[in-house]
C-alpha cells in the first residue's frame, strides 16, 4: 500500500469538490453561494480550476492510493488568506450570493490546513496522517513555524488525532456563527 501526495490538478475538481463538502458541510453552501448540493458542488469544482481563492489546485494536495484519490487537503499561508478569501467575496458578489462575507479562518503568522478529508472507502489507512505530516514538510519549506487549522468543538475523535500529532487547542474560533478550536503545532 503506497500513498502518493502530489500536488493537485484542475482535473481533480470533480474527484476533490465532494471530499471538500464532506469535510466543511454547511460552509461549502456559504463558500459557492448555493444552497442546491448539486449546484454546490459544481460551483466547488469552478472554485477549483481557478487559482484565486482559498479551495483552489494551488492549495490542495492529493492522496493518491491506488492510482485514485483516497484523500485530499487544503492548506495555504494564513498571510494569503486575505487575499483569496477577498477574491472569493468578491465572485461571490457578482454572483449576486446573499451573502458574500468570508469568515477568516486563520492567523497571518499560520499555515493554515483549511480542509482534510478522506474518501470513506480509504479511511482507516493512516492517509490522513500522512497529509498532516506532508503540511509539516511544506511548513519548513515556505519557513512557517506554525502550522494551525480548526475544528469543530463536538468532533472528538479529530480533536484526539490531532493533539495527537502534536496540535494543541489556543483559542475558540467562529466560522458562520458555529464554534471551533482553533489548534496550532510548531514546527
Amino acid at each position: 500500500m503506497e500513498i502518493t501526495i502530489r500536488q493537485a490538478q484542475p482535473a481533480d475538481a470533480t474527484q476533490a469538490a465532494p471530499l471538500i463538502i464532506d469535510a466543511i458541510g454547511d460552509i461549502a453552501k456559504r463558500m459557492t453561494g448555493e444552497t442546491e448540493w448539486v449546484k454546490v458542488e459544481k460551483e466547488l469544482c469552478a472554485l477549483f480550476r481557478r487559482e484565486d481563492n482559498r479551495h483552489s489546485h494551488l492549495h490542495t494536495y492529493v492522496a493518491e492510493l491506488d492510482e485514485k484519490v483516497a484523500g485530499l487537503m487544503v492548506l495555504y499561508a494564513g498571510a494569503d488568506a486575505t487575499e483569496l478569501d477577498q477574491n472569493l467575496s468578491e465572485w461571490l458578489a457578482k454572483k449576486g450570493a446573499a451573502n458574500s462575507e468570508v469568515d477568516a479562518e486563520s492567523l497571518a503568522d499560520e499555515l493554515y490546513i483549511d480542509t482534510v478529508c478522506i474518501d470513506p472507502a480509504f479511511r482507516g489507512k493512516g492517509i490522513g496522517t500522512q497529509l498532516l505530516q506532508h503540511a509539516e514538510v511544506i511548513a519548513k519549506q515556505k519557513n512557517i513555524a506554525k502550522l494551525s487549522l480548526n475544528v469543530e468543538t463536538q468532533k472528538e475523535p479529530a480533536i484526539r488525532l490531532y493533539k495527537r500529532l502534536g496540535y494543541e487547542i489556543v483559542s475558540p474560533w467562529t466560522i458562520i456563527g458555529e464554534p471551533f478550536h482553533h489548534m496550532v503545532k510548531i514546527v
